[in-house]
Protein backbone atom coordinates (compact mmCIF):
# COMPACT_ATOMS: atom_id res chain seq x y z
CA UNK A 1 0.00 0.00 0.00
CA UNK A 2 1.13 4.08 -0.59
CA UNK A 3 0.15 6.93 0.07
CA UNK A 4 -0.81 9.59 -2.76
CA UNK A 5 -2.42 13.17 -3.09
CA UNK A 6 -5.60 13.84 -4.91
CA UNK A 7 -8.48 16.19 -5.67
CA UNK A 8 -11.36 14.89 -3.82
CA UNK A 9 -15.03 15.87 -5.04
CA UNK A 10 -17.25 14.90 -2.35
CA UNK A 11 -21.38 14.90 -2.41
CA UNK A 12 -22.81 16.41 0.89
CA UNK A 13 -25.89 15.06 2.66
CA UNK A 14 -27.71 18.45 1.36
CA UNK A 15 -26.89 17.64 -2.28
CA UNK A 16 -23.78 20.07 -2.77
CA UNK A 17 -20.51 19.25 -3.94
CA UNK A 18 -16.79 20.22 -2.20
CA UNK A 19 -13.63 19.62 -3.38
CA UNK A 20 -10.80 19.33 -1.13
CA UNK A 21 -7.02 17.85 -1.61
CA UNK A 22 -6.81 14.11 0.56
CA UNK A 23 -4.32 11.58 0.70
CA UNK A 24 -5.66 8.49 -0.81
CA UNK A 25 -4.25 4.76 -0.95
CA UNK A 26 -3.45 3.26 -4.04
CA UNK A 27 -5.31 0.28 -2.55
CA UNK A 28 -8.44 2.22 -3.11
CA UNK A 29 -7.89 2.59 -6.98
CA UNK A 30 -9.85 0.44 -9.24
CA UNK A 31 -8.98 -2.86 -10.54
CA UNK A 32 -6.37 -1.85 -13.84
CA UNK A 33 -3.86 -3.12 -15.79
CA UNK A 34 -1.49 -0.29 -15.50
CA UNK A 35 -0.57 2.05 -12.03
CA UNK A 36 0.95 5.37 -13.46
CA UNK A 37 2.40 7.97 -11.81
CA UNK A 38 0.80 10.95 -12.80
CA UNK A 39 3.47 14.23 -13.30
CA UNK A 40 0.98 16.27 -15.27
CA UNK A 41 -2.81 16.54 -16.01
CA UNK A 42 -4.66 19.52 -17.50
CA UNK A 43 -7.79 21.57 -17.12
CA UNK A 44 -10.86 20.60 -19.31
CA UNK A 45 -14.75 21.91 -19.06
CA UNK A 46 -15.52 18.37 -18.43
CA UNK A 47 -13.15 18.13 -15.19
CA UNK A 48 -14.97 21.31 -13.86
CA UNK A 49 -18.23 19.60 -15.27
CA UNK A 50 -17.50 16.75 -12.79
CA UNK A 51 -15.46 18.63 -10.12
CA UNK A 52 -19.36 20.39 -9.33
CA UNK A 53 -21.21 16.85 -9.83
CA UNK A 54 -22.34 16.96 -12.99
CA UNK A 55 -24.40 13.45 -13.49
CA UNK A 56 -23.73 13.96 -17.51
CA UNK A 57 -20.10 13.53 -16.51
CA UNK A 58 -19.88 11.65 -13.28
CA UNK A 59 -22.36 10.23 -11.17
CA UNK A 60 -20.35 8.37 -8.53
CA UNK A 61 -18.93 10.37 -5.36
CA UNK A 62 -16.31 10.71 -3.59
CA UNK A 63 -14.44 11.08 -7.18
CA UNK A 64 -10.81 12.86 -8.28
CA UNK A 65 -11.03 14.00 -11.55
CA UNK A 66 -9.11 14.98 -14.48
CA UNK A 67 -9.51 13.16 -18.23
CA UNK A 68 -6.58 13.65 -18.60
CA UNK A 69 -3.33 12.24 -17.32
CA UNK A 70 0.84 12.20 -18.24
CA UNK A 71 3.08 9.99 -16.35
CA UNK A 72 5.60 7.05 -15.58
CA UNK A 73 4.81 3.61 -15.08
CA UNK A 74 5.00 1.76 -11.85
CA UNK A 75 3.43 -1.15 -11.73
CA UNK A 76 2.27 -3.24 -14.82
CA UNK A 77 0.59 -6.45 -15.50
CA UNK A 78 0.31 -5.94 -19.20
CA UNK A 79 3.34 -6.80 -21.80
CA UNK A 80 2.98 -3.87 -23.40
CA UNK A 81 4.30 -1.92 -20.61
CA UNK A 82 6.88 -2.17 -17.83
CA UNK A 83 8.22 0.12 -15.01
CA UNK A 84 9.79 3.25 -16.21
CA UNK A 85 7.47 4.24 -19.52
CA UNK A 86 6.40 7.64 -19.97
CA UNK A 87 2.39 7.04 -21.06
CA UNK A 88 -0.48 9.53 -22.31
CA UNK A 89 -3.47 8.50 -21.00
CA UNK A 90 -6.96 10.74 -22.06
CA UNK A 91 -10.47 9.94 -22.38
CA UNK A 92 -12.54 6.40 -22.26
CA UNK A 93 -13.40 6.72 -18.78
CA UNK A 94 -10.40 8.61 -17.08
CA UNK A 95 -11.94 11.15 -14.62
CA UNK A 96 -15.40 10.38 -15.40
CA UNK A 97 -16.38 7.71 -13.27
CA UNK A 98 -12.77 6.47 -12.64
CA UNK A 99 -10.14 8.53 -10.50
CA UNK A 100 -8.35 10.45 -13.21
CA UNK A 101 -5.69 12.93 -13.34
CA UNK A 102 -5.87 15.04 -10.52
CA UNK A 103 -4.44 12.52 -8.38
CA UNK A 104 -0.83 11.65 -7.99
CA UNK A 105 -1.53 8.16 -9.35
CA UNK A 106 -3.88 6.61 -11.43
CA UNK A 107 -4.63 2.93 -12.37
CA UNK A 108 -6.29 1.90 -15.63
CA UNK A 109 -6.36 -0.78 -18.51
CA UNK A 110 -3.51 -1.21 -21.06
CA UNK A 111 -6.10 -0.37 -23.43
CA UNK A 112 -6.22 3.26 -22.32
CA UNK A 113 -2.61 4.02 -22.80
CA UNK A 114 -0.05 5.83 -25.53
CA UNK A 115 3.25 5.12 -25.15
CA UNK A 116 4.73 9.04 -24.87
CA UNK A 117 6.24 9.82 -28.48
CA UNK A 118 9.72 10.82 -28.61
CA UNK A 119 9.87 14.42 -29.38
CA UNK A 120 7.32 15.17 -27.08
CA UNK A 121 7.51 15.60 -23.46
CA UNK A 122 5.44 15.15 -20.79
CA UNK A 123 4.28 18.50 -19.51
CA UNK A 124 3.99 19.40 -23.49
CA UNK A 125 1.42 16.49 -23.91
CA UNK A 126 -0.54 17.90 -21.34
CA UNK A 127 -0.41 21.73 -22.49
CA UNK A 128 -2.19 19.90 -25.27
CA UNK A 129 -4.63 17.59 -23.51
CA UNK A 130 -7.79 16.61 -24.39
CA UNK A 131 -7.92 19.95 -25.87
CA UNK A 132 -5.26 20.23 -27.69
CA UNK A 133 -5.41 16.62 -28.85
CA UNK A 134 -9.10 16.95 -30.52
CA UNK A 135 -8.18 20.40 -32.12
CA UNK A 136 -5.78 18.38 -34.26
CA UNK A 137 -8.47 15.73 -34.68
CA UNK A 138 -10.49 18.22 -35.79
CA UNK A 139 -7.97 19.52 -38.31
CA UNK A 140 -6.70 16.10 -39.43
CA UNK A 141 -10.67 14.91 -40.07
CA UNK A 142 -10.88 18.88 -41.86
CA UNK A 143 -7.85 17.74 -43.99
CA UNK A 144 -9.06 14.30 -44.86
CA UNK A 145 -12.23 15.74 -46.02
CA UNK A 146 -10.53 18.26 -48.18
CA UNK A 147 -9.76 21.48 -46.64
CA UNK A 148 -6.04 22.67 -48.22
CA UNK A 149 -4.24 26.04 -47.61
CA UNK A 150 -5.24 27.96 -50.73
CA UNK A 151 -9.06 26.70 -50.16
CA UNK A 152 -9.87 29.79 -48.31
CA UNK A 153 -9.70 30.96 -44.59
CA UNK A 154 -10.44 28.90 -41.70
CA UNK A 155 -12.87 29.71 -38.87
CA UNK A 156 -12.09 28.78 -35.23
CA UNK A 157 -15.12 29.23 -32.95
CA UNK A 158 -14.57 29.77 -29.14
CA UNK A 159 -11.14 30.88 -30.43
CA UNK A 160 -9.16 31.54 -26.47
CA UNK A 161 -10.72 28.32 -24.99
CA UNK A 162 -8.71 25.28 -24.89
CA UNK A 163 -9.66 23.56 -28.33
CA UNK A 164 -9.81 26.92 -30.05
CA UNK A 165 -6.23 28.45 -28.85
CA UNK A 166 -4.44 25.12 -29.72
CA UNK A 167 -6.46 25.09 -33.15
CA UNK A 168 -5.09 28.65 -34.29
CA UNK A 169 -1.86 27.80 -33.27
CA UNK A 170 -1.78 24.68 -35.44
CA UNK A 171 -3.56 25.57 -38.25
CA UNK A 172 -0.94 28.89 -38.15
CA UNK A 173 1.68 26.59 -38.21
CA UNK A 174 0.29 24.25 -41.13
CA UNK A 175 -0.22 27.39 -43.48
CA UNK A 176 -4.01 28.10 -43.07
CA UNK A 177 -5.07 31.64 -43.23
CA UNK A 178 -7.45 31.96 -39.63
CA UNK A 179 -10.23 34.02 -38.48
CA UNK A 180 -10.90 33.52 -35.16
CA UNK A 181 -14.26 34.21 -33.05
CA UNK A 182 -14.33 35.57 -29.65
CA UNK A 183 -16.11 37.23 -27.35
CA UNK A 184 -12.93 38.34 -25.15
CA UNK A 185 -12.58 41.62 -26.30
CA UNK A 186 -9.68 42.30 -24.29
CA UNK A 187 -7.79 38.77 -25.85
CA UNK A 188 -7.24 39.59 -29.20
CA UNK A 189 -3.68 40.31 -29.17
CA UNK A 190 -2.91 37.20 -27.43
CA UNK A 191 -5.20 35.33 -30.44
CA UNK A 192 -2.90 37.75 -32.80
CA UNK A 193 0.56 36.28 -31.38
CA UNK A 194 -0.93 32.31 -32.11
CA UNK A 195 -1.43 33.92 -35.43
CA UNK A 196 -5.08 34.51 -36.01
CA UNK A 197 -4.78 37.48 -38.94
CA UNK A 198 -9.33 38.30 -38.39
CA UNK A 199 -10.70 38.50 -35.14
CA UNK A 200 -14.63 38.17 -35.37
CA UNK A 201 -17.07 39.15 -32.32
CA UNK A 202 -19.74 36.11 -31.15
CA UNK A 203 -22.37 38.26 -32.80
CA UNK A 204 -21.03 38.91 -35.77
CA UNK A 205 -21.25 34.88 -36.19
CA UNK A 206 -24.89 35.48 -35.25
CA UNK A 207 -26.14 37.84 -37.85
CA UNK A 208 -28.59 36.10 -40.52
CA UNK A 209 -29.38 33.39 -38.18
CA UNK A 210 -33.26 33.00 -40.15
CA UNK A 211 -31.65 32.77 -43.07
CA UNK A 212 -31.21 29.61 -44.86
CA UNK A 213 -28.06 30.51 -46.69
CA UNK A 214 -25.39 33.00 -46.14
CA UNK A 215 -22.19 34.30 -48.76
CA UNK A 216 -19.59 31.63 -49.41
CA UNK A 217 -16.88 32.30 -46.92
CA UNK A 218 -14.95 29.86 -44.94
CA UNK A 219 -12.42 26.71 -46.44
CA UNK A 220 -13.00 25.18 -43.36
CA UNK A 221 -14.48 25.76 -39.77
CA UNK A 222 -13.71 23.97 -36.33
CA UNK A 223 -16.27 24.90 -34.09
CA UNK A 224 -16.14 24.75 -30.55
CA UNK A 225 -19.40 26.54 -29.36
CA UNK A 226 -22.68 24.58 -31.11
CA UNK A 227 -25.93 26.52 -31.34
CA UNK A 228 -26.56 29.05 -33.83
CA UNK A 229 -23.29 29.66 -34.59
CA UNK A 230 -22.33 26.29 -35.94
CA UNK A 231 -24.84 26.53 -38.39
CA UNK A 232 -24.31 29.72 -39.38
CA UNK A 233 -20.34 28.36 -39.76
CA UNK A 234 -22.14 25.87 -42.08
CA UNK A 235 -24.28 28.21 -44.34
CA UNK A 236 -21.17 30.10 -44.86
CA UNK A 237 -18.56 27.29 -45.95
CA UNK A 238 -17.45 27.38 -49.16
CA UNK A 239 -18.88 25.32 -51.61
CA UNK A 240 -17.51 21.50 -50.95
CA UNK A 241 -15.83 22.37 -47.56
CA UNK A 242 -16.28 20.93 -44.01
CA UNK A 243 -16.88 22.08 -40.51
CA UNK A 244 -15.79 19.76 -37.65
CA UNK A 245 -17.86 19.96 -34.54
CA UNK A 246 -16.31 19.34 -31.24
CA UNK A 247 -18.07 21.62 -28.75
CA UNK A 248 -21.13 22.67 -27.22
CA UNK A 249 -20.63 25.63 -24.82
CA UNK A 250 -23.14 27.96 -26.20
CA UNK A 251 -25.94 24.70 -27.01
CA UNK A 252 -26.07 21.90 -28.32
CA UNK A 253 -28.85 22.47 -30.45
CA UNK A 254 -29.18 24.45 -33.40
CA UNK A 255 -31.78 25.72 -36.33
CA UNK A 256 -31.00 23.91 -39.45
CA UNK A 257 -32.00 23.01 -42.64
CA UNK A 258 -30.79 20.64 -45.61
CA UNK A 259 -29.97 23.66 -48.22
CA UNK A 260 -26.47 23.93 -47.39
CA UNK A 261 -25.95 20.36 -47.32
CA UNK A 262 -27.55 19.46 -51.10
CA UNK A 263 -27.22 23.23 -52.65
CA UNK A 264 -23.35 23.90 -51.68
CA UNK A 265 -22.04 19.81 -51.07
CA UNK A 266 -20.58 20.78 -47.60
CA UNK A 267 -20.42 18.91 -44.62
CA UNK A 268 -20.42 18.38 -40.89
CA UNK A 269 -18.25 16.49 -39.03
CA UNK A 270 -18.40 14.76 -35.66
CA UNK A 271 -15.42 14.97 -33.37
CA UNK A 272 -14.76 12.34 -30.46
CA UNK A 273 -11.93 12.13 -28.59
CA UNK A 274 -13.31 9.57 -26.04
CA UNK A 275 -13.79 6.64 -27.25
CA UNK A 276 -11.73 6.90 -30.18
CA UNK A 277 -10.03 3.81 -30.94
CA UNK A 278 -6.67 3.96 -29.58
CA UNK A 279 -4.83 2.99 -33.08
CA UNK A 280 -6.11 6.57 -33.85
CA UNK A 281 -5.34 8.14 -30.97
CA UNK A 282 -1.59 6.90 -31.12
CA UNK A 283 -1.24 8.10 -34.93
CA UNK A 284 -2.85 11.97 -33.84
CA UNK A 285 -0.37 12.21 -30.83
CA UNK A 286 2.29 10.94 -33.08
CA UNK A 287 1.99 14.00 -35.31
CA UNK A 288 1.82 16.13 -32.58
CA UNK A 289 5.06 14.45 -31.77
CA UNK A 290 6.74 15.21 -35.38
CA UNK A 291 5.54 17.09 -38.13
CA UNK A 292 2.38 18.87 -36.23
CA UNK A 293 4.94 19.72 -33.55
CA UNK A 294 4.03 22.99 -32.21
CA UNK A 295 7.23 24.75 -30.73
CA UNK A 296 5.41 27.64 -28.89
CA UNK A 297 2.94 25.96 -26.20
CA UNK A 298 4.42 27.58 -23.54
CA UNK A 299 2.70 30.92 -24.66
CA UNK A 300 -0.72 28.46 -23.73
CA UNK A 301 0.40 27.04 -20.60
CA UNK A 302 -1.22 28.17 -17.33
CA UNK A 303 -0.40 26.93 -14.16
CA UNK A 304 -1.72 24.95 -11.22
CA UNK A 305 -1.18 22.91 -8.73
CA UNK A 306 -3.09 20.41 -6.72
CA UNK A 307 -3.45 23.47 -3.98
CA UNK A 308 -4.84 25.77 -6.67
CA UNK A 309 -6.57 23.93 -8.96
CA UNK A 310 -9.61 24.27 -7.50
CA UNK A 311 -9.90 27.73 -8.23
CA UNK A 312 -9.06 26.58 -12.24
CA UNK A 313 -12.45 25.00 -12.19
CA UNK A 314 -14.18 28.41 -10.74
CA UNK A 315 -12.10 30.35 -13.80
CA UNK A 316 -13.33 27.66 -16.41
CA UNK A 317 -16.71 27.39 -15.13
CA UNK A 318 -16.93 31.56 -15.31
CA UNK A 319 -15.73 31.39 -18.95
CA UNK A 320 -12.65 33.24 -17.60
CA UNK A 321 -9.55 30.71 -18.85
CA UNK A 322 -7.26 31.41 -21.79
CA UNK A 323 -5.30 29.13 -23.17
CA UNK A 324 -4.17 25.76 -21.36
CA UNK A 325 -5.09 25.05 -17.80
CA UNK A 326 -1.71 22.59 -16.45
CA UNK A 327 -1.87 20.65 -13.90
CA UNK A 328 1.73 19.87 -11.95
CA UNK A 329 1.12 17.19 -9.49
CA UNK A 330 4.82 17.41 -7.65
CA UNK A 331 4.69 21.63 -7.45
Amino acid sequence: MSKFSALVVEKTADEKFTRRVLERSTDALPAGDVLVDVRYSSLNYKDALSATGNPGVTRNFPHTPGIDAAGTVIESVSTQFKPGDEVIVIGFDLGMNTPGGFGQRIRVPAGWIVPRPAGLPLEQSMILGTAGFTAALAVDKLEASGMRTNGGPVLVTGATGGVGSVAVMLLTHLGYEVAAVTGKAAQHDFLKKLGAKEILGREALLEGANRPMLKERWGGVVDTVGGDILFNAVKSLKYGCSLAACGLVASPQFAATVLPFILRHVNLLGIDSVQLPLAEKARIWNKLAGVWRLDGLAALKVGFTLASISSGVDRILAGEMVGRGVLDLRA
